[in-house]
Order: structure tokens, then C-alpha cells, then sequence
């Protein structure tokens, strides 16, 4: 290669590094790309997402109340019932046996009655005998005689009331043995459908103790009232009212949306484990919100699952912007590395309420785009939508404010160049 053709490579060389340099610093100096958006007035639904499970307004769980063998099932699951209606059989016959055997007691006993009965009216014949004897002579017979005829009385009446306590002693036995028989044939307690059926014929059935639970039959429900029993977050509860309105969606049916209210509100938090107390469970910790379907279909089963929106608070026609679009920084930093470096320094930095409360406060604002410049401006929010914030005040209507992309939102300084791209417009919420 000659040297002049070097030194003509040598030259293009460098104007085409020296163009890329000054591409590279021409775009360095106009900034990051970003979306922006103007701000608009729109109606903002501000809700509360939950999740759980639909069950029947009211239902109620069967178990026996005596142990024994099931000799008739006369309901499936699905079937509708009405209060009173037999459900099952245990097998009685162990039973009747002992309710034999009470009312053979109740009659020995009642004999038994009868018996003093007459020895007391004996004894009283014998004492008003001697008596009489003693007004016509009192020489024919002793005192001694009169007192032991006296004492006699005494205490046939004393056996008379034994015998009659222990009549109503057997009395009782015998109710109790026939409730216990009559407590074989288990019946409705209310009308409904039969939601769970947990025996068959020929499976026995348990009664509870005091540290076992007895067998669950079956579970009776009044389908014509159907809830929604929904988990929401205790830093949520504090936003929700009996009355607010509320959708709801089934997996089982999509796309079907449900209006339903809120009914009420759980006053403790959901056991996350059989005995163990809320504040021993690490984690979040949830409370029951349930939720009255307005218009259930007739197709529900209960324990489908459910997604609600309870909504809690809107505004209509308020100025508003893109959730994305609100950053927080905090007061009197000049860098939010440098803030972030602070955090990181050492792990025994206190973060109690007291050391929050001596952070520097924060605030929350928009980057409000003009001249290709991005400045910083507080703003002071209001409810918040489902994609927006609502704004009350800090900017104002049809000004622009960058949009997006979430990163570079948060790498943005009051004061820095952008380049804008396009429009991050959305649906209202």
C-alpha cells in the first residue's frame, strides 16, 4: 500500500469516528426518549381487589349426635330438602334396647311407689287404732306402743318419698334414653340444598370429644342467598364500608361480572392455622369481607372461586394522570443515588417509627414537560384509579407530563433534556 492511500485511510478513518462522537453527544445533549401525556379530566374509580370463594348465605353443617352404624341414606348430593325432613338413620337398635330397659326401671320403681303407698296406710291404720284405744282406756295399752306406731308412720313416709324420687330418677332415664333413640333419625334442620355429602350407607358415624371433632355428614344450604367470602390485606380494611359496591367474577364463569355490596367486615383476622393466633403467623394478615351477590344466577355452586372489585371510593370528571407518571423524591436530597447509598451503609440502621419519622420527608410530583425540558413539580393526590391518580392540585389542566417508560421516570432530574417519542395515552379508569 502506498503512503498516500494510508493517509487517505487514516483521514476517513477518523471522520467517521469523529461523526459517531458527535452523534453520540448530540443525543447525549437532547436527552432520553419518553412517552408523555397531557393532563385531562376523567372519571377515577378508586377499588380494592380481593379474592376467595362464594358459599351459601346460610348453611348449616349435620353431624350425629350418637354413634352408630348409618343404616338408610335417603338423600344424594344436590338434592333439595325441606326443614324436617329425614336425612339418615344410625342404627337404633342398641338404643331400644336401653330405652327397654329404662321404662322397665321407671315401672319397678312405680311399683315400688305403690308398695310404700300401702305400707304407710298400714301404718297409719295401726297408729289411729291405738290411738282410739288409748281415748277409751288408757290403761289398755302403752305409751310406749303409741310412740313406736307414731314412729312407724314416720318412716313409711320417708320411704314413700325415697320411692317417688326414685320413680322420677327412672322417669328421666327414660327420657333421656328415648332422646337419644329419637336422635338416630336425623332430619333437616332447614330447608335447602344438599351442598356436601361426607358419608355413605354403611359408614358409622362419630360423635365429637372433647379433643376430637365428631364426623362432618353433611352440609345443608340455602342456595336462594349467595355471598362472597373475600381475604383483603389489613392495610386495605381501613378503606372498606358496610354498603360500598362491589364486582365480582368467577373463574367458573368469565366474563360474566356479578354486582354485589358489601355486607360485612370481619372484626378479627383470618386463623391462618387451626390455633394459631394472627400475630404469630409471619406474613400479611387478612380479614373476611363478605359480599352479597344482588343477582346471583341459579347455575352457582358454593366454594367457586371469585375475584371482586370492591369499589370504595369515585370522582367524576376530576384532572388526572397516569399512575406511571408520579415519582417520589424525597425533600432536600440532591441525589437520589446518593439517598440510596445512605440506606445501604451497614445493616443495623434503625427503620422503627422513630427513624422514619427523622427521614427527610418525601414528596410525590410529575415531571411537567415545556421546551423539551423535564421539571419537577410536587403535586398533592387524590383517590387512586385503576391506571390513574387523581390531582388536586400542583398542575393543571392540559399540561404535559412524561408518561414513561417507568425507568427512566425514576433515573429523571428537575431540569434534564428528553426527547419525546410519543403519547402514552390510555383508557380512562
Amino acid at each position: 500500500m502506498s503512503r498516500g492511500r494510508t493517509l487517505v485511510l487514516l483521514i476517513a478513518l477518523a471522520l467517521i469516528a469523529g461523526g459517531a462522537v458527535w452523534v453520540y453527544v448530540a443525543r447525549a445533549d437532547r436527552g432520553p426518549e419518553v412517552r408523555v401525556e397531557a393532563v385531562e379530566v376523567r372519571d377515577v374509580i378508586s377499588t380494592i381487589t380481593a379474592t376467595g370463594q362464594v358459599r351459601a348465605r346460610r348453611q348449616v353443617d349435620v353431624s350425629s349426635d350418637v354413634m352408630g352404624r348409618v343404616t338408610e341414606l335417603t338423600v344424594r348430593e344436590g338434592d333439595d330438602v325441606e326443614a324436617g325432613q329425614i336425612l339418615l338413620t344410625v342404627d337404633p337398635s342398641q338404643l331400644r334396647a336401653l330405652v327397654s330397659r329404662a321404662r322397665a326401671t321407671l315401672s319397678q320403681a312405680e311399683a315400688e311407689v305403690a308398695r310404700e303407698v300401702a305400707n304407710l296406710l298400714q301404718a297409719e291404720r295401726e297408729l289411729a287404732r291405738l290411738e282410739g284405744i288409748v281415748e277409751q282406756d288408757p290403761d289398755l295399752v302403752s305409751l310406749q306402743a303409741v310412740e313406736e306406731a307414731a314412729t312407724a308412720v314416720e318412716v313409711q313416709d320417708a320411704l314413700l318419698t325415697s320411692a317417688r324420687f326414685g320413680a322420677e330418677q327412672a322417669e328421666a332415664e327414660l327420657a333421656e334414653a328415648s332422646d337419644q333413640l329419637a336422635r338416630t333419625t336425623i332430619r333437616a334442620p332447614i330447608s335447602g340444598t344438599v351442598i356436601r355429602l361426607n358419608i355413605e350407607e354403611g359408614e358409622t358415624a362419630v360423635i365429637g370429644t372433647m379433643n376430637n371433632p365428631g364426623s362432618l355428614l353433611l352440609t345443608i344450604g340455602d342456595l336462594s342467598g349467595i355471598e362472597a367470602v373475600m381475604a383483603v390485606d389489613e392495610t386495605d380494611i381501613p378503606h372498606i364500608t358496610v354498603g360500598d359496591s362491589a364486582v365480582v367474577e368467577l373463574d367458573a364463569f368469565p366474563g360474566m361480572p356479578l354486582p354485589a355490596r358489601v355486607s360485612s367486615i370481619g372484626n378479627s383476622a383470618i386463623q391462618s392455622g387451626e390455633g394459631t393466633p394472627p400475630a404469630q403467623v409471619t406474613g400479611s394478615v387478612d380479614f373476611e369481607v363478605i359480599l352479597a351477590l344482588l343477582d346471583p344466577p341459579r347455575e352457582l355452586r358454593p366454594d367457586l372461586s371469585a375475584t371482586a372489585d370492591i369499589i370504595v371510593d369515585r370522582k367524576s370528571r376530576v384532572p388526572a394522570v397516569p399512575i406511571i407518571s408520579v415519582t417520589v423524591r424525597s425533600e432536600g436530597a440532591d441525589d437520589e443515588s446518593e439517598e440510596e447509598e445512605g440506606q445501604d451503609e451497614g445493616d443495623d440502621t434503625p427503620t422503627g417509627p422513630i427513624a422514619r419519622a427523622l427521614e427527610a420527608p418525601s414528596a410525590e410530583g410529575v415531571f411537567v414537560v415545556s421546551d423539551g425540558v423535564a421539571h419537577w413539580t410536587p403535586v398533592v393526590l387524590g383517590i387512586t384509579g385503576q391506571e390513574h391518580f387523581e390531582i388536586v392540585s400542583g398542575i393543571a389542566l392540559g399540561d404535559t407530563v412524561v408518561s414513561g417508560p417507568y425507568q427512566v421516570i425514576q433515573d429523571l432530574g428537575d431540569g434534564d433534556r428528553i426527547r419525546v417519542t410519543g403519547s402514552g395515552e390510555r383508557p380512562a379508569s
